[in-house]
C-alpha cells in the first residue's frame, strides 16, 4: 500500500530474475560468398535451442566478427552488462569461441567467471555441443 493507502503492485527485486530470460550472443566469421549465412545460422539455431529448453529469447545482440577480446566488443558489453542487471540467468552462444578465439581462451574463461558472478549460465546451441551443456555454470 502507498502512503495514501492505495494497494500497489508488488515489484520484484532487480536481483531476482527469471530462470528463462536468455540473451542469444552472435559474432559469426562472414563469408564473402554469403556474408549474412553464419549470423543467420547462429540466430535461428539459437531461437531453436531457447524453445527446446523453455527459455526466453529477451534479445538478440550481434556483434561483428574480427575483436578476439570480448571485453571490448559493444554487444559482448551489452550482454555482461544484461547480467549484472539481473535481466538474464543465460547466454545463449553457438559454441565457445563466439565469446573468444582459442588463442584467446582466457578471455573467455575470465568472461564466463564474470557472467557466473551474477548468476549467469552460458549454454552452446550447436548440437554436438548442446548434447554436453550439463550446466556450463
Amino acid at each position: 500500500m502507498s502512503s495514501a493507502g492505495i494497494p500497489q503492485e508488488a515489484k520484484l527485486p532487480s536481483s531476482v530474475r527469471e530462470p528463462s530470460a536468455a540473451v542469444l550472443y552472435v559474432c559469426a566469421a562472414r563469408s564473402p560468398s554469403s556474408p549474412e549465412l553464419a549470423a543467420e545460422r547462429a540466430e535461428q539455431e539459437g531461437h531453436e535451442y531457447a524453445q527446446e529448453h523453455g527459455l526466453r529469447v529477451m534479445e538478440v545482440v550481434t556483434d561483428p566478427y574480427g575483436e578476439p577480446d570480448p571485453s571490448r566488443r559493444k554487444g559482448w558489453q551489452r550482454v555482461q552488462a544484461m547480467a549484472k542487471a539481473g535481466s538474464i540467468a543465460v547466454v545463449l552462444v553457438r559454441w565457445p569461441v563466439v565469446i573468444a578465439p582459442e588463442s584467446r581462451h582466457e578471455d573467455r574463461y575470465r568472461e564466463m567467471a564474470r557472467l557466473r558472478e551474477h548468476g549467469v549460465s552460458v549454454r552452446y546451441t550447436w548440437a554436438p555441443l548442446a548434447a554436453s551443456n550439463g550446466e556450463t555454470r
